[in-house]
């Protein structure tokens, strides 16, 4: 049983004339025929009444053209409804993360340009990074969006992002009123770090490897605002990038003399599955968005 047969049928049984369905349908009435003839084989019953040369819908045939109204028209729904996903007016974009915090102000912005946007956006636990290459692997989300690059084959990433990082002193610290140090200054200072395992970790390893700096970590947290708040009650001092969406309250940042060091964030996607429109849209204007605020 086909697709185009149901449509056939629909049309017979509508007119039921079989010639005036040909002509409807722009097809040859014997291949029509023919097609109906096939149909009734595939159910095992006639869904017609033939009396000379004129056919009627028979008891068979208005209950299986009611069922094939029914699927015809739940068809024809879902390809709207998959159209109006794919474009700008009703699209949804999916984005796992591991930082919203930077990406929040990318995805406001984007739904001001097109209020109808949906948004599906999974947060995933910052030593969880692995995670969003398999879900973009797996084509469950559109969008990868982090401080660390997914390196997998078929998995594509752009830079969108880079901010500097500085080194966050409580108030009344001892080197608050800096106006730039090195990191050998801060070398025996307590420092609140993430996690093992956590993307801003493996980048503060990497930053004190290249310094040749030992810190001494005397806590480690999961969410920045567990690391923010501890600089502010005085703890200890941390690593911080200078993002412009970071609220510094009740600490300073202190640029790092001779130092190139920064977070730098991607967006990352599955090459070898579809984008939609609306996607498609979003990757553009988050590329542009993170340039223009960098200028």
């Amino acid at each position: 049983m086909e697709l185009l047969q149901l449509k056939y049928f629909r049309t017979v049984a509508r007119l039921e004339h079989m010639t005036k369905a040909a002509e409807q349908l722009h097809i040859a009435q014997p291949a029509l025929s023919r097609m109906i003839s096939r149909l009734e084989e595939d159910l095992g019953v006639p869904l017609f009444d033939r009396v000379n040369r004129q056919i009627r819908l028979n008891a068979y045939g208005r209950t299986f053209l009611s069922k094939v109204e029914l699927a015809l028209s739940l068809l024809e729904e879902g390809k709207k409804e998959v159209v109006e996903m794919a474009g700008l007016e009703r699209g949804t974009v999916s984005i796992a993360t591991n930082t919203l915090s930077c990406l929040s102000p990318a995805v406001a912005a984007f739904r001001e340009k097109f209020p109808h946007v949906s948004f599906r956006i999974n947060q995933i636990a910052p030593t969880e990074t692995h995670s969003i290459g398999e879900l973009l692997e797996q084509g469950i989300t559109d969008f990868g969006f982090g401080p660390i690059a997914i390196r997998k084959p078929g998995i594509r990433e752009c830079s969108v992002l880079q901010t500097e990082i500085f080194l966050a002193v409580p108030c009344g610290h001892r080197l608050e009123n800096q106006s730039s140090i090195t990191l050998e200054q801060a070398a025996d200072e307590p420092f609140i770090e993430y996690k093992i395992g956590h993307p801003f970790r493996q980048v503060n390893d990497e930053i004190s490897r290249r310094t040749g700096i030992q810190r001494t970590i005397i806590c480690e947290v999961d969410e920045p605002a567990a690391l923010h708040g501890l600089v502010r009650t005085g703890l200890g001092v941390a690593f911080i990038p200078g993002c412009k969406w970071n609220e510094v309250t009740q600490y300073s940042l202190l640029p790092i003399q001779d130092s190139d060091n920064k977070h730098t964030f991607f967006i990352s996607w599955n090459e070898t599955r579809y984008l939609s429109e609306a996607a498609r849209e979003f990757q553009n204007f988050i590329i542009k968005y993170y340039a223009n605020e960098q200028k």
